[in-house]
């Protein structure tokens, strides 16, 4: 009688489980749902890239110091993006000008969080590489937000939009991680 009694428990719990499984997909207007949202994952940051711009945020306030890359006394632009990305083991150089040469190019229509934004400097008459921030959002219309350190009205680490005044002095983006 037990015996018997095991069997049956056993038939019964394997067919409720093969039932179970023919419920698993998805109705089609939800599986053209996730794949339309799978398909806005690139824009998502990482995990490594959140920790990395919660680790760069923790840092707003800090001032604008030229040639430092100690938090303690303030940061220039490039000395704020490699002291980040240093803490995180990657190597990055320590000039702005040398970030054109580091990294995988990206276009900027596909950057994403955590990629590092290249510009020129303040004058209008050099195109001269002068400034670097991390991408810090990219929001669904494509607008982005960067971190940088900066000498200009914040005078600090900070998150600015990528308007045109930017965008008249972007030379280009690069992924570093």
């Amino acid at each position: 009688m037990k015996k018997f009694l095991f069997i049956f428990c056993f038939l019964f719990v394997f067919a409720l489980s093969s039932k179970a499984q023919d419920n698993v997909s998805l109705p089609a207007q939800y599986q053209k749902m996730m794949e339309k949202i799978l398909g806005n994952l690139p824009k998502v940051a990482t995990s490594k890239a959140n920790s990395l711009l919660d680790f760069a945020k923790s840092m707003i306030g800090v001032p604008y110091r030229y040639a430092s890359s100690n938090p303690n006394r303030g940061f220039d632009c490039s000395g704020f993006v490699s002291y980040v990305f240093g803490n995180f083991g990657f190597k990055v150089p320590r000039s702005s000008p040398e970030f054109a040469s580091t990294g995988v190019p990206v276009k900027l229509s596909e950057a994403k969080v955590g990629d590092v934004l290249i510009f020129t400097g303040t004058s209008h008459k050099s195109k001269r590489i002068g400034h670097v921030g991390i991408i810090y959002s990219i929001d669904d219309e494509g607008n982005i937000k960067f971190i940088h350190s900066t000498s200009g009205k914040a005078n600090g680490v900070t998150i600015t939009d990528f308007d045109n005044y930017y965008k008249g002095r972007f030379v280009k983006a690069v992924s570093i991680m």
